[in-house]
């Protein structure tokens, strides 16, 4: 369940990385009661999964789904550069993740 949880907070701070996105461009009230609602749901997952998963472990996954998602929203849905090293540096985070996650 724990995992569950990280997996779920990564997906919300994507999700807030994007409402913050938007934020930029459209300046809308919405957006902001979105980004803080999905940040809080994440960090409040973050902390449930930190109470079976050691600190280190559960912040670099959330950190690393955060990021990898981040970019790759961006890729998607905002246009931004899709250089193979930018592909390949988000995959070496999501294999480290996914590699934390075996080893724990």
């Amino acid at each position: 369940m724990a995992w569950l949880a990280i997996i779920t907070a990564g997906l919300c701070e994507v999700f807030g990385v994007t409402m913050m996105n938007r934020w930029q461009n459209e300046k809308k009230f919405s957006m902001i009661v979105w980004l803080i609602v999905s940040f809080a749901l994440s960090l409040a997952l973050l902390s449930y999964a930190m109470n079976s998963v050691p600190m280190s472990t559960a912040y670099a996954v959330w950190t690393g789904l955060g990021a990898s998602g981040g970019a790759l929203i961006g890729m998607i849905f905002f246009g931004e550069s899709k250089n193979w090293k930018r592909i390949l540096f988000i995959t070496m985070i999501l294999v480290s993740a996914v590699g934390l996650k075996l080893i724990s």
